[in-house]
């Protein structure tokens, strides 16, 4: 049976995929005490690579479009919360911090504006308990091209 914020997703028609595996020597999430720390999601779907929303913001990437990624970013970070919660979304507590970093030109500005994306749809899931603490910097450049990677850091009821 669903919980509330499995209902809530579907009611929004998003569908949280099993996370893949991660592309290098490090750990998807790592659980301490009540707190998830999720390692940064990049704006992929499922479907893989492919779906890699990539581009340098401000030059390739308008910040709608790297929005949209920062968005995907958030439903990533849920399928690995989702994991650490053994299958059970009902156990997040809160987000307690969001942390995005946007692949931009040096003279863009609007990091903010890009992180949003993830931020929004982490409160139109969750309600009050999406709402985090939150930083947005500029990248150089981010893992195979990509626009925008977000990690976080969640609380949730001890299993």
């Amino acid at each position: 049976m669903a919980g509330q914020i499995d209902a809530r997703l579907a009611d929004l028609g998003i569908e949280l995929a099993a996370p893949p595996a991660p592309a290098a020597n490090y750990v998807p999430y790592v659980i301490a005490g009540d707190m998830v720390f999720v390692s940064g999601q990049i704006p992929m779907t499922a479907a893989g690579i492919d779906t890699l929303i990539k581009g340098k913001v401000g030059a390739d990437i308008d910040v709608e479009g790297a929005a949209a990624a920062a968005r995907q970013c958030a439903i990533n970070l849920l399928a690995q919360v989702k994991v650490a919660c053994g299958g059970d979304l009902d156990r997040l507590v809160r987000v307690v911090k969001l942390t995005g970093f946007v692949n931009s030109v040096p003279e863009f500005g609007e990091q903010p504006k890009v992180v949003n994306g993830a931020s929004d749809l982490l409160v139109e899931v969750l309600g009050d308990k999406g709402r985090h603490s939150r930083s947005a910097v500029s990248a150089g450049s981010l893992p195979f091209g990509c626009a925008v990677e977000v990690e976080g850091i969640f609380q949730i009821t001890p299993n």
